[in-house]
């Protein structure tokens, strides 16, 4: 908002950001603010993923029990299918390059990454637990578990979702 109260370039009254572009260049837009999205989350999601692949070659390994390596090769799991989310949509366009399908994989690609995103929430939930389990105790580990995936589902489902239903209104 200008200092008059009224409105910028590029804002209506009620807030709202408006573009003049074209439908070819909000797809480019779009295209290219996922792309930096996965960028973020692409570096983390596989050190993470790393991390977790290395760990059954650590001496301590051998100490977990049979609950501890059933989660572990669940994280372990849950990791690379979030590498896997992550790195589809470069796949995907690197396959349907000049194909004029951008439409679709803004779609598609979208839709990866608000799923790599919860189960990145997920993947940290019980990464916490895994680890307190081992240092500290199963209790503390699920209680801790609890309060972070309760975190992690207000932070990405009930936020944005709050944000959106204040727009709409």
């Amino acid at each position: 908002m200008s200092s008059e109260g009224g409105a910028q370039a590029g804002e209506t009254s009620a807030g709202r950001y408006r573009r003049e572009e074209s439908p070819a260049e909000r797809l480019d837009r779009n295209w290219n603010e996922l792309l930096q999205e996965i960028r973020v989350l692409q570096t983390g999601s596989q050190i993470l993923a790393a991390f977790l692949v290395v760990l059954p070659f650590q001496e301590r390994f051998e100490e977990l029990d049979a609950l501890q390596v059933g989660w572990y090769l669940g994280l372990l799991l849950l990791a690379l299918l979030i590498v896997a989310l992550l790195l589809t949509p470069v796949g995907m366009h690197r396959r349907l390059f000049r194909r004029r399908v951008k439409d679709e994989m803004v779609k598609t690609a979208n839709t990866l990454l608000r799923t790599a995103i919860l189960l990145l929430g997920v993947l940290l939930s019980g990464v916490a637990v895994f680890v307190i389990d081992v240092v500290l105790s199963r209790g503390v580990a699920a209680a801790t578990g609890l309060v972070l995936l309760a975190l992690m589902g207000g932070l990405l489902v009930v936020l944005p979702h709050r944000i959106a239903r204040r727009v709409r209104a």
